[in-house]
Protein backbone atom coordinates (compact mmCIF):
# COMPACT_ATOMS: atom_id res chain seq x y z
CA UNK A 1 0.00 0.00 0.00
CA UNK A 2 1.13 3.65 -1.16
CA UNK A 3 1.56 5.77 2.48
CA UNK A 4 1.71 8.70 0.15
CA UNK A 5 -1.51 7.85 -1.24
CA UNK A 6 -4.46 10.14 1.17
CA UNK A 7 -8.28 9.78 0.87
CA UNK A 8 -8.45 12.93 -1.07
CA UNK A 9 -6.89 10.85 -3.44
CA UNK A 10 -8.55 7.87 -3.32
CA UNK A 11 -11.95 9.55 -3.62
CA UNK A 12 -10.63 11.43 -6.72
CA UNK A 13 -9.44 8.30 -8.31
CA UNK A 14 -12.15 6.54 -7.96
CA UNK A 15 -14.43 9.40 -9.23
CA UNK A 16 -12.16 9.73 -12.54
CA UNK A 17 -12.33 5.81 -12.85
CA UNK A 18 -15.70 5.38 -12.08
CA UNK A 19 -15.03 1.73 -10.87
CA UNK A 20 -13.51 0.95 -7.23
CA UNK A 21 -12.08 -2.75 -8.86
CA UNK A 22 -10.13 -0.07 -11.23
CA UNK A 23 -9.05 2.13 -8.91
CA UNK A 24 -7.98 -0.83 -6.47
CA UNK A 25 -5.60 -1.68 -8.99
CA UNK A 26 -3.71 1.68 -9.83
CA UNK A 27 -3.41 2.90 -6.67
CA UNK A 28 -2.59 -0.83 -5.23
CA UNK A 29 -5.09 -1.07 -2.17
CA UNK A 30 -7.81 -3.31 -1.63
CA UNK A 31 -11.09 -3.31 -2.70
CA UNK A 32 -12.26 -3.55 0.70
CA UNK A 33 -9.64 -0.57 1.66
CA UNK A 34 -10.91 1.56 -0.86
CA UNK A 35 -14.66 0.81 0.05
CA UNK A 36 -13.77 1.92 3.89
CA UNK A 37 -11.57 4.93 2.73
CA UNK A 38 -14.21 5.87 1.25
CA UNK A 39 -17.51 5.33 3.53
CA UNK A 40 -15.25 7.13 6.11
CA UNK A 41 -15.13 10.71 4.46
CA UNK A 42 -19.10 9.87 3.43
CA UNK A 43 -19.32 9.91 7.23
CA UNK A 44 -17.04 12.55 8.18
CA UNK A 45 -18.43 14.72 5.24
CA UNK A 46 -22.14 14.18 6.16
CA UNK A 47 -22.91 13.51 2.30
CA UNK A 48 -23.09 10.49 -0.14
CA UNK A 49 -20.59 11.39 -2.78
CA UNK A 50 -21.35 7.70 -4.80
CA UNK A 51 -24.10 6.23 -6.57
CA UNK A 52 -23.02 1.96 -6.63
CA UNK A 53 -24.32 0.41 -9.31
CA UNK A 54 -23.09 -3.41 -10.49
CA UNK A 55 -21.44 -1.55 -13.77
CA UNK A 56 -19.12 0.65 -10.87
CA UNK A 57 -19.74 3.90 -9.15
CA UNK A 58 -20.67 7.45 -10.36
CA UNK A 59 -20.50 10.55 -8.10
CA UNK A 60 -23.65 12.03 -6.56
CA UNK A 61 -24.88 15.22 -7.32
CA UNK A 62 -23.43 16.72 -4.07
CA UNK A 63 -20.55 14.28 -5.05
CA UNK A 64 -19.88 16.39 -8.19
CA UNK A 65 -20.07 19.93 -6.31
CA UNK A 66 -17.11 18.32 -3.93
CA UNK A 67 -14.97 17.20 -6.41
CA UNK A 68 -13.07 20.54 -7.43
CA UNK A 69 -12.65 21.25 -3.75
CA UNK A 70 -10.86 18.00 -2.85
CA UNK A 71 -8.53 18.34 -6.42
CA UNK A 72 -8.00 21.88 -4.89
CA UNK A 73 -6.64 20.53 -1.52
CA UNK A 74 -4.53 17.83 -3.11
CA UNK A 75 -2.71 20.80 -5.21
CA UNK A 76 -1.96 23.03 -2.56
CA UNK A 77 -0.75 19.72 -0.57
CA UNK A 78 1.50 18.77 -3.23
CA UNK A 79 2.83 22.27 -4.15
CA UNK A 80 3.78 22.43 -0.35
CA UNK A 81 5.70 19.33 -0.29
CA UNK A 82 7.52 20.47 -3.10
CA UNK A 83 8.43 23.74 -1.30
CA UNK A 84 9.57 21.48 1.49
CA UNK A 85 11.91 19.36 -1.18
CA UNK A 86 12.79 22.67 -2.96
CA UNK A 87 13.90 24.35 0.68
CA UNK A 88 15.92 20.98 0.88
CA UNK A 89 17.49 21.31 -2.87
CA UNK A 90 15.85 18.62 -3.98
CA UNK A 91 13.00 17.51 -6.65
CA UNK A 92 10.56 14.81 -5.73
CA UNK A 93 6.73 14.25 -6.07
CA UNK A 94 4.19 12.79 -8.59
CA UNK A 95 4.45 14.43 -12.13
CA UNK A 96 1.47 13.27 -14.11
CA UNK A 97 1.61 13.86 -17.74
CA UNK A 98 -1.26 13.90 -20.68
CA UNK A 99 0.44 12.29 -23.42
CA UNK A 100 -1.01 10.70 -26.57
CA UNK A 101 0.13 7.55 -28.48
CA UNK A 102 3.37 8.87 -30.72
CA UNK A 103 4.48 11.08 -28.12
CA UNK A 104 4.35 8.38 -25.45
CA UNK A 105 6.27 5.97 -27.65
CA UNK A 106 8.84 8.20 -29.05
CA UNK A 107 9.32 9.99 -25.97
CA UNK A 108 8.00 8.64 -22.68
CA UNK A 109 10.90 6.20 -22.44
CA UNK A 110 13.59 8.93 -22.38
CA UNK A 111 11.89 11.57 -20.41
CA UNK A 112 11.40 8.25 -17.67
CA UNK A 113 14.75 7.06 -18.04
CA UNK A 114 16.09 11.00 -17.38
CA UNK A 115 14.23 11.92 -14.34
CA UNK A 116 15.19 8.17 -13.06
CA UNK A 117 18.54 9.00 -13.34
CA UNK A 118 18.61 12.93 -12.51
CA UNK A 119 15.60 13.06 -9.57
CA UNK A 120 15.17 9.59 -8.38
CA UNK A 121 12.24 10.73 -5.81
CA UNK A 122 10.17 12.24 -8.75
CA UNK A 123 7.52 10.01 -10.03
CA UNK A 124 6.05 10.18 -13.40
CA UNK A 125 2.58 8.91 -14.26
CA UNK A 126 1.45 8.80 -18.00
CA UNK A 127 -2.41 9.11 -19.20
CA UNK A 128 -2.66 7.94 -22.47
CA UNK A 129 -5.50 9.39 -24.72
CA UNK A 130 -6.31 11.37 -27.65
CA UNK A 131 -5.80 15.07 -28.00
CA UNK A 132 -9.86 15.66 -26.91
CA UNK A 133 -9.13 13.35 -23.53
CA UNK A 134 -5.75 15.06 -22.56
CA UNK A 135 -7.02 18.63 -22.56
CA UNK A 136 -10.21 17.54 -20.79
CA UNK A 137 -7.65 16.03 -18.43
CA UNK A 138 -5.83 19.34 -18.06
CA UNK A 139 -8.31 21.65 -17.47
CA UNK A 140 -10.59 19.46 -14.88
CA UNK A 141 -6.73 19.04 -13.14
CA UNK A 142 -6.44 15.21 -13.71
CA UNK A 143 -2.77 16.01 -15.33
CA UNK A 144 0.43 18.35 -14.23
CA UNK A 145 0.50 18.75 -18.34
CA UNK A 146 -0.05 17.36 -21.30
CA UNK A 147 1.34 16.88 -24.88
CA UNK A 148 -1.18 18.90 -27.42
CA UNK A 149 -1.23 20.73 -30.50
CA UNK A 150 -1.68 24.39 -31.05
CA UNK A 151 -4.76 23.98 -32.69
CA UNK A 152 -6.07 22.31 -29.57
CA UNK A 153 -4.51 23.88 -27.04
CA UNK A 154 -6.88 26.97 -27.33
CA UNK A 155 -7.22 28.63 -23.30
CA UNK A 156 -4.75 26.59 -22.22
CA UNK A 157 -0.87 27.43 -21.49
CA UNK A 158 0.59 26.38 -24.83
CA UNK A 159 4.68 25.96 -24.90
CA UNK A 160 5.58 24.90 -28.74
CA UNK A 161 8.32 22.63 -28.52
CA UNK A 162 8.67 21.31 -32.30
CA UNK A 163 7.19 21.51 -35.63
CA UNK A 164 5.92 18.29 -36.58
CA UNK A 165 5.83 17.85 -40.79
CA UNK A 166 2.83 16.17 -42.42
CA UNK A 167 3.13 12.88 -45.25
CA UNK A 168 1.28 10.88 -47.71
CA UNK A 169 1.64 7.48 -46.49
CA UNK A 170 1.45 4.81 -48.73
CA UNK A 171 3.03 0.85 -49.11
CA UNK A 172 5.85 0.07 -51.38
CA UNK A 173 3.78 -0.80 -54.35
CA UNK A 174 1.28 2.11 -54.07
CA UNK A 175 1.12 4.03 -57.48
CA UNK A 176 2.06 6.89 -55.45
CA UNK A 177 5.01 5.90 -53.79
CA UNK A 178 6.95 6.57 -57.13
CA UNK A 179 6.33 10.13 -56.79
CA UNK A 180 9.02 12.63 -54.44
CA UNK A 181 5.99 14.44 -53.15
CA UNK A 182 2.15 14.06 -53.39
CA UNK A 183 -0.81 16.84 -53.81
CA UNK A 184 -3.39 16.24 -51.13
CA UNK A 185 -6.05 15.87 -53.84
CA UNK A 186 -4.20 12.71 -55.57
CA UNK A 187 -3.98 10.98 -52.28
CA UNK A 188 -7.86 11.98 -51.71
CA UNK A 189 -8.54 9.74 -55.04
CA UNK A 190 -7.72 6.45 -53.21
CA UNK A 191 -9.09 4.68 -50.01
CA UNK A 192 -8.13 6.75 -46.64
CA UNK A 193 -7.56 4.76 -43.63
CA UNK A 194 -7.40 7.98 -40.34
CA UNK A 195 -7.60 8.06 -37.01
CA UNK A 196 -10.70 8.29 -35.04
CA UNK A 197 -11.86 11.90 -34.61
CA UNK A 198 -10.36 13.10 -31.03
CA UNK A 199 -7.66 12.07 -31.88
CA UNK A 200 -5.99 14.12 -34.62
CA UNK A 201 -7.28 17.65 -34.84
CA UNK A 202 -4.75 18.88 -37.63
CA UNK A 203 -5.50 16.11 -40.09
CA UNK A 204 -9.14 16.80 -39.96
CA UNK A 205 -8.89 20.39 -40.57
CA UNK A 206 -6.36 19.63 -43.90
CA UNK A 207 -8.83 17.15 -44.94
CA UNK A 208 -12.00 19.81 -44.68
CA UNK A 209 -9.86 21.93 -46.85
CA UNK A 210 -9.40 20.12 -49.48
CA UNK A 211 -11.26 19.93 -52.85
CA UNK A 212 -11.98 16.33 -53.04
CA UNK A 213 -14.35 14.29 -50.39
CA UNK A 214 -12.12 11.76 -48.69
CA UNK A 215 -13.04 8.06 -48.69
CA UNK A 216 -12.89 6.95 -45.49
CA UNK A 217 -12.39 2.89 -45.25
CA UNK A 218 -11.14 2.60 -41.87
CA UNK A 219 -10.34 4.64 -38.61
CA UNK A 220 -8.57 3.47 -35.48
CA UNK A 221 -7.11 4.98 -32.54
CA UNK A 222 -4.07 3.16 -32.89
CA UNK A 223 -1.38 4.64 -35.07
CA UNK A 224 0.28 1.79 -35.31
CA UNK A 225 -2.48 -0.24 -36.65
CA UNK A 226 -3.31 2.41 -39.25
CA UNK A 227 0.54 1.69 -40.90
CA UNK A 228 0.00 -1.52 -40.73
CA UNK A 229 -3.25 -1.59 -42.66
CA UNK A 230 -1.75 0.48 -45.45
CA UNK A 231 1.50 -1.29 -45.30
CA UNK A 232 -0.36 -4.21 -46.82
CA UNK A 233 -2.01 -1.74 -49.03
CA UNK A 234 -5.61 -1.19 -47.61
CA UNK A 235 -5.43 2.26 -48.24
CA UNK A 236 -3.30 5.65 -47.61
CA UNK A 237 -3.15 7.42 -45.00
CA UNK A 238 -2.39 10.86 -43.74
CA UNK A 239 0.06 11.19 -40.68
CA UNK A 240 3.02 13.21 -39.40
CA UNK A 241 7.11 12.43 -38.77
CA UNK A 242 6.55 12.00 -35.21
CA UNK A 243 4.38 8.79 -35.75
CA UNK A 244 6.50 7.54 -38.35
CA UNK A 245 9.53 7.81 -35.80
CA UNK A 246 7.32 5.81 -33.51
CA UNK A 247 5.35 3.70 -35.49
CA UNK A 248 7.16 3.69 -39.18
CA UNK A 249 6.62 0.30 -40.66
CA UNK A 250 7.59 -1.10 -44.06
CA UNK A 251 5.99 2.04 -45.96
CA UNK A 252 6.35 4.35 -48.28
CA UNK A 253 6.01 8.71 -46.52
CA UNK A 254 5.99 11.43 -49.01
CA UNK A 255 5.76 14.74 -48.41
CA UNK A 256 2.41 17.17 -48.97
CA UNK A 257 2.64 19.51 -51.85
CA UNK A 258 2.08 22.34 -50.30
CA UNK A 259 3.91 21.55 -47.08
CA UNK A 260 1.48 20.79 -43.88
CA UNK A 261 2.74 20.55 -40.65
CA UNK A 262 1.12 20.54 -37.09
CA UNK A 263 3.22 22.01 -34.01
CA UNK A 264 3.30 19.88 -30.88
CA UNK A 265 3.72 21.41 -27.36
CA UNK A 266 3.09 20.89 -24.08
CA UNK A 267 0.11 22.43 -22.21
CA UNK A 268 -0.60 23.24 -18.96
CA UNK A 269 -4.11 24.63 -17.06
CA UNK A 270 -3.57 28.71 -16.25
CA UNK A 271 -4.00 27.57 -12.26
CA UNK A 272 -1.69 24.89 -12.33
CA UNK A 273 1.99 25.63 -11.71
CA UNK A 274 4.91 23.69 -9.74
CA UNK A 275 8.40 23.22 -9.91
CA UNK A 276 8.26 19.67 -11.13
CA UNK A 277 6.17 21.29 -13.87
CA UNK A 278 9.11 23.91 -14.72
CA UNK A 279 11.86 21.05 -14.81
CA UNK A 280 9.92 19.01 -17.08
CA UNK A 281 9.52 22.08 -19.50
CA UNK A 282 12.95 23.10 -19.36
CA UNK A 283 14.06 19.48 -20.37
CA UNK A 284 11.54 19.17 -22.99
CA UNK A 285 12.58 22.49 -24.31
CA UNK A 286 16.49 21.26 -23.77
CA UNK A 287 16.30 18.19 -25.47
CA UNK A 288 14.38 19.23 -28.37
CA UNK A 289 16.98 22.19 -29.05
CA UNK A 290 19.50 18.86 -28.58
CA UNK A 291 17.73 16.75 -31.55
CA UNK A 292 17.18 20.06 -33.83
Amino acid sequence: MKESRNRYEIFVRVAEMGNISKASELLNYTQSGISHVIAGLEKELGIQLFIRSKNGVMLTEKGSRILPYVRSLINQENNMRQAAYEMNHSLAGTLRIGSFSSASAYWMPGIIRHFRAHYPEVEIEILDGNYNEIREWISKGQVDCGFLSSIVAEGLRFYPLMEDPMYVVVSKHHPLAKQEKIKLEEALRYPLILETPGCDSDIQELLEQASVVPNICYSFRDDSIILSFVEQGLGVTISQELVLKAFGNDVIARPLDPAGRRIIGLSFADTMNSLLSDVFLEYMRNREQEVH
